[in-house]
């Protein structure tokens, strides 16, 4: 073979072998280069050759990104003189920095100019869908990476998107990729009164969460079994197994250097056997002076004092936009025929609001009552669906944000009505999203691949979607874990049950598209990735 034909062999061979970042095939940043060989014609020198690489691909991770512009080139991965820099003026980021730095394994340069090879993070301006809340630029080229959003979410759920792309391909892809989220609210609940979560337990969901870029935690801490957070106001309530405080300020720490909110939950007028037990004079009773479980007497004043200074004290511990309230399940409101069951609060009802006054009437003006609690002190109100009813002397607050659960208790309004009145509303459907502990009263655990295949936002009760022109309306959705059967399950049994679950709500409250890997792909992405080890 003659000298030029042994150039273009070589040429063809580094094309041949060019791998794109997205597979696992890039290799070092920078061009490959052969040194060119003498013909012994000096005034005719060959060209060198220069590696070619196929356009990427995305990267692969959960959720899926929503864009990726590709290009040709190595891709990205850390090498020996990488680093994580934060670009000069935003040092919001440290912390974002100081984290994805510690996970690669490589420098931590602060806030100081990239250097080749480096990541970069930087919190910018500019309008259109990169402005959007936790959205975020990857861009990937030279050897670098440049991770941009309009605030700290955005930017660290591109650090997420880093990581996972790294575990799925070995390499950040070339090219640049364009996210954020579908929905603002994105998140799991935990039922930590029928059965107690250690703190530990709770921190490792929160990093779980945080690589599926999910932003919220419900803890339901109050409930007929237990109370089961510290009260300085109320000791009394309070569970022998219970989180202290400082074991949940440092939860809430981890969290919001996360970038997820911890939600609390202090449910009434039902669900509070628990607070009850200590308080038996308030107690609701029925028209044959039964005790009705876990459910506080309306009528009486010193039961909206009792609840409120709980919530007050909660608010104070719990920093976050929001605080939810409960309103579900009350046993008045239970039965088929409220004023006849239960004739002291029908009454009440007449004597506040006339001969048209219900038993609802006074769970409405509850609600309200327990809604302008929390928001005095800060936070956005939200209930259960069924505390919210038609018709009625009274009308529920139009600001307390909805969570839709069921279809199953008497009464229960279908979700459009509330969506019709303009509310607001979290998708937390019991169909596919409630993972119930011993499954009682007809509950299975919902599983990963339901979810993925079948589940949308807009489907809120059983499995009929909503029409698509409220969609604006829905902000979310959550999983949650309840512990009817508290015993049926370990914690570490519940961590692994809800493991694909949580995936495969994470991708859908993401990215509104149809996925496009099927389950069995996802699955084994899944397992790649490994989010939150």
């Amino acid at each position: 073979m003659g000298a030029a034909g042994a150039v273009l062999a070589l040429v063809a061979g580094l094309a041949g072998c060019g791998g794109g970042g997205g597979d696992g095939g890039a290799a070092s940043p920078g061009a490959a280069t052969g040194a060119p060989r003498s013909t012994g014609t000096p005034s005719s020198p060959e060209p060198s050759p220069t590696r070619t690489y196929p356009l990427s691909t995305a990267p692969r991770t959960i959720p899926a990104v929503r864009e990726h512009v590709p290009a040709r080139g190595p891709g990205w991965r850390p090498g020996p003189g990488s680093g994580v820099a934060v670009a000069p003026g935003s040092g919001a980021l440290a912390d974002e920095a100081r984290l994805l730095a510690r996970e690669l394994g490589i420098a931590d340069r602060g806030e100081a100019p990239a250097r080749a090879g480096d990541i970069e993070l930087a919190l910018v301006g500019g309008g259109g869908a990169a402005a959007a809340p936790e959205s975020y630029t990857l861009t990937t080229r030279g050897g670098r990476v440049r991770v941009t959003g309009p605030d700290e979410a955005g930017v660290f759920y591109g650090t997420r998107t880093v990581k996972q792309a790294l575990r799925s391909g070995g390499a950040v892809p070339e090219g640049v990729v364009r996210d954020r989220p579908d929905r603002p609210q994105r998140g799991l609940m935990v039922d930590i009164a029928r059965k107690h979560f250690t703190a530990a337990w709770l921190e490792a969901r929160v990093r779980e969460m945080a690589d599926l870029k999910l932003n919220q935690l419900g803890l339901h801490f109050s409930d007929d079994q237990a109370f089961r957070i510290a009260s300085d106001s109320h000791p009394e309530v309070v569970a022998r197994q219970h989180l202290t405080k400082a074991e949940v300020r440092r939860i809430i720490a981890l969290a919001e250097s996360l970038h997820i909110t911890v939600i609390p939950e202090i449910d009434s007028p039902g669900h509070l056997g628990a607070v009850l037990d200590a308080y038996p004079s308030l107690r609701l009773r029925d028209a044959r002076g039964a005790v009705a479980p876990g459910a506080i007497d309306i009528a009486k004043p010193e039961s909206a004092r009792l609840v409120d200074e709980l919530l007050r004290e909660y608010a104070e511990l719990f920093p976050g936009r929001y605080f939810h309230v409960g309103a579900d399940e009350y046993r008045a409101l239970m039965a088929s025929d409220p004023e006849a069951s239960y004739p002291a609060l029908a009454a009440e009802a007449r004597r506040r609001f006339g001969p048209q006054g219900r038993v609802q009437d006074l769970a409405t003006v509850w609600l309200n009552g327990r809604a302008a609690v929390v928001r005095e002190a800060g936070k956005q109100p939200k209930a259960w669906n069924d505390g919210f009813f038609r018709g009625g002397v009274v009308a529920a607050d139009q600001g307390v944000e909805v969570e839709y659960w069921t279809g199953r208790e008497i009464g229960a309004r279908p979700p459009v009505e509330y969506l019709r009145e303009g509310r607001k509303v979290v998708n937390v459907n019991d169909r596919y999203l409630y993972y119930v502990l011993g499954e009682p009263n007809q509950f299975t655990y919902p599983t990963g691949r339901e979810i993925y295949t079948t589940w949308t936002p807009l489907v809120l009760r059983g499995t009929q979607a909503v029409p698509a022109r409220y969609s604006g309306q829905i902000l979310g959705g959550r999983f949650a874990v309840w512990c009817d059967l508290a015993n049926a399950q370990t914690q570490d049994q519940v961590a692994a049950g809800i493991r694909m679950p949580l995936r495969a709500l994470a991708q859908k409250v993401w990215d509104p598209r149809e996925p496009a890997l099927s389950w069995a792909d996802f699955s084994a992405l899944a397992e790649r990735v490994r989010a939150g080890a």
